[in-house]
C-alpha cells in the first residue's frame, strides 16, 4: 500500500479531528478535559507511519502482535504505542513490554498472563466491555467486569486497570449507538466509587471515525481513529457546530 496523502495533509486533518473533539468537549460541559487521538494503524504499511509521524500524531495503536514488532522496530518511541486488538495469551509475552496500554482485556486468564509477564512497574489495561451484546464482537458483559477488577487486584499492582474500552455497532448514524458509550460511562462511574482505592478506572476508550463526536460527548477520554487520515475523503469539519 503506498502513502495516499502527505504528512502535512493529515496533519491538517489530525487538526480537523481535533477542532471536532473540542467542540464536542463544549457541548458535553468538558472543556477543560484532554482526550486523546489514538491513530489506529491497522491498515498502515510501514511506510505510512513516516508521514503519520511527520504529521505530529503521538499515540498509535496496533492490532497483531507480529505489525506491532515490525513497526515498532523501524519507528522506536517516536510514537506511544498502545495494543487494540484481541490479545491471545501466548502473545502476551510480546506485547506487553511493548506497549503503554492494553485495551483489549477479555478474560482473568489474560490478566492472570498480563501479570506474570509485567515488567516491575506493572502494567496498564484497559477492560473491553461488549456494551452492545454483539456476538462479533470480543468483551465482556457489564456482570463480568469486577471479576476481571478482582482478579487484576489480585496481581499486587502488577497488572492495573486504568478504565474500559468498548466498540460500537457500526451504523450510519452516530446517534444510533450513543446509548453504548453512555452505558460504558454509567458502569464505569458506579465502578469507581468502590475501586478508587484499587484503580483509579479514569480512561474511556471509545468511538472510531464514525461515531467519535458523539463518543466524546458520552466521556470517552481515548477515541481511536483509524484510515480516515490517510484516505482520499478525509475527515469531516463540522460547520454548524452539531
Amino acid at each position: 500500500m503506498s502513502v495516499r496523502v502527505t504528512g502535512t495533509e493529515i496533519r491538517e486533518r489530525l487538526a480537523v479531528v481535533r477542532e471536532n473533539i473540542d467542540r464536542a468537549l463544549e457541548r458535553s460541559g468538558r472543556s477543560e478535559e484532554e482526550v486523546r487521538v489514538l491513530v489506529a494503524t491497522k491498515y498502515y504499511a510501514p511506510e505510512q507511519l513516516s508521514a503519520l509521524a511527520e504529521a505530529g500524531a503521538g499515540l498509535v495503536g496496533e492490532n497483531r502482535a507480529e505489525d506491532l514488532i515490525e513497526k515498532q522496530e523501524l519507528f522506536g518511541d517516536r510514537f506511544d504505542w498502545h495494543f487494540i486488538g484481541h490479545l491471545q495469551r501466548r502473545k502476551a509475552k510480546v506485547v506487553v513490554p511493548r506497549v503503554t496500554l492494553v485495551h483489549s482485556v477479555d478474560s482473568m486468564r489474560l490478566i492472570e498472563e498480563l501479570g506474570k509477564r509485567a515488567p516491575e512497574a506493572g502494567t496498564d489495561i484497559l477492560i473491553q466491555v461488549n456494551v452492545a451484546d454483539e456476538e462479533s464482537k470480543y468483551g465482556v458483559s457489564e456482570e463480568e467486569v469486577e471479576a476481571l477488577l478482582e482478579t487484576a487486584a489480585e496481581t499486587g499492582g502488577r497488572v492495573r486497570a486504568r478504565g474500559f474500552m468498548t466498540l460500537a455497532p457500526l451504523v450510519d448514524d452516530p446517534e444510533e449507538v450513543r446509548h453504548v458509550f453512555a452505558k460504558l460511562r454509567t458502569i464505569r462511574d458506579r465502578l469507581r466509587k468502590s475501586w478508587s482505592p484499587h484503580f483509579d478506572l479514569s480512561e474511556l476508550s471509545m468511538g472510531m471515525s464514525g461515531d467519535y463526536e458523539v463518543a466524546v460527548e458520552e466521556g470517552a477520554t481515548v477515541v481511536r481513529i483509524g484510515r480516515m487520515l490517510i484516505e482520499e475523503d478525509g475527515p469531516v469539519r463540522r460547520q454548524d457546530g452539531s
